[in-house]
């Protein structure tokens, strides 16, 4: 129980910033709430399944590689970190431009025309597994929770926790985003949420830069 009350903290921050960074809709989601409204609910889900097939690999990837490459080398930490941390606080200023901006989310559907379900997962797993910058927000939130002492299991509950999130939240937002209300309805708190991010995103990034553990 004494380990698990050191860590808490830390995993519960990987937990907040993924699920922040979620509700924050980048390509990724765009797409799946773009399919569901244009396509279908169907489209959507399956799109969404392959996105967060994609995250949990990405997820893994990143975790068990830390994990290693600290077990290895304690003093790579601090360059995990400042790598992080300056992500972080780049998607603060990312959520902040757009707290800023009058211009709504625009979703739209992928292109090359309608495909199957197996073929929107497979679509998704790709889109997700060939972003770039979905190597530098793992390594962010990874290093949130992870220390040069954290035993393994520490790396599994961030995975498993931010896996289960992602399944949950992309298939929300396929079904909910199927309908247009749903897109008014988040239009117009947009610029509140994103504002909030980036005051989440922007902590999280300057405790990452000034820990020192």
């Amino acid at each position: 129980m004494e380990q698990i009350s050191v860590y808490l903290p830390g995993i519960l921050l990987a937990y907040s910033a993924f699920l922040l960074g979620i509700a924050s809709p980048g390509p990724n989601v765009l797409a799946i709430i773009g399919t569901s409204m244009a396509v279908g609910r169907q489209s959507g889900i399956a799109l969404a399944y392959g996105v967060s097939l994609g995250s949990l690999c990405w997820a893994l990837l990143t975790a068990f590689g830390l994990s290693a490459i600290l077990a290895t080398y304690a003093s790579a930490l601090l360059v995990i970190k400042i790598v992080g941390g300056l992500y972080l606080l780049w998607l603060a200023y990312k959520s902040f431009r757009a707290a800023a901006s009058h211009q709504d989310m625009a979703a739209k559907a992928l292109n090359g025309g309608n495909r199957s379900p197996v073929g929107y997962f497979v679509r998704g797993f790709t889109i997700q597994m060939t972003n770039p910058k979905a190597a530098l927000a793992w390594i962010a939130i990874i290093s949130l929770g992870l220390g040069p002492q954290a035993p393994l299991w520490v790396a599994f509950a961030i995975v498993a926790g931010t896996a289960v999130l992602s399944l949950v939240f992309h298939f929300l937002y396929a079904v909910a985003f199927s309908t247009p209300v749903m897109v008014a309805l988040y239009t117009r708190a947009r610029r509140w949420i994103q504002g909030v991010l980036g005051a989440f995103f922007a902590f999280a990034g300057f405790k990452l830069l000034l820990s020192r553990s």
